[in-house]
């Protein structure tokens, strides 16, 4: 069954393609969905993390836009605000926002519509996460005086650029910041499965999931 959907996720096949050596593609995909509404594959991701050695000393954030497939669309009973789709300068997209480690291991994933700035989505996110970091790496998108009073609150100190409009500006550590490759790293490794690379599901349930398979 895992050995199923991780080949789906890989090569992002439809689920009637499934090679029988892994069993009816029904089969598989009914113990997918299953998994999939009682949060199996966010269990095994969080065990994961628990027993990873990365620690919340440092994490990092980032996001990444996904061209949706059309047939992502048209779900019943939904709105796209509420499928995570919306448009962008990618066209129909969805935003794919991590929480990773120290080593970009991913921590947390969080799905919102394309055109969603980084920074609106960076509260949210970090409020998934079990252990609050006690540094924070993230790009200038993230540049923000209320998440920097958040991070502050919590004890934990921001390694962020800062924009180029800001009149004020601190230090950067450029040694620390230049580990913000691992997270880039790790996201171009989440694209090598087809089915993160590209959204197909109708439900934004089922296109997490599939990024939960590839990060654990």
């Amino acid at each position: 069954m895992l050995e199923g959907i991780a080949w789906i996720a890989r090569t992002g096949s439809p689920w009637r393609d499934l090679p029988e050596r892994f069993g009816k593609w029904n089969t598989v995909w009914r113990r997918f969905a299953r998994w999939r509404d009682v949060g199996v594959f966010e269990c095994i991701l969080e065990a994961l993390v628990a027993s990873g050695a990365g620690g919340a000393a440092l994490q990092m954030i980032d996001s990444t836009v996904i061209r949706a497939h059309h047939r992502s669309a048209g779900a019943k009973k939904r709105s796209s605000q509420s499928n995570a789709l919306g448009r962008s300068r990618g066209d129909f997209s969805t935003k794919i926002h991590v929480l990773t480690d120290a080593h970009g291991l991913p921590i947390v994933v969080h799905l919102t519509p394309g055109q969603t700035a980084d920074i609106s989505a960076a509260s949210a996110l970090l409020a998934l996460a079990r252990q609050r970091p006690h540094e924070l790496l993230a790009d200038k998108g993230y540049d923000s005086d209320d998440l920097r009073t958040e991070l502050s609150l919590q004890g934990a100190h921001p390694i962020i650029p800062w924009k180029p409009n800001r009149k004020q500006r601190g230090a950067l550590d450029r040694v620390r910041y230049a580990k913000r490759n691992r997270i880039e790293r790790m996201m171009g490794l989440l694209k090598q499965f087809r089915r993160v690379a590209t959204c197909y599901g109708k439900t934004p349930a089922s296109f997490l999931s599939f990024i939960q398979v590839a990060a654990i």
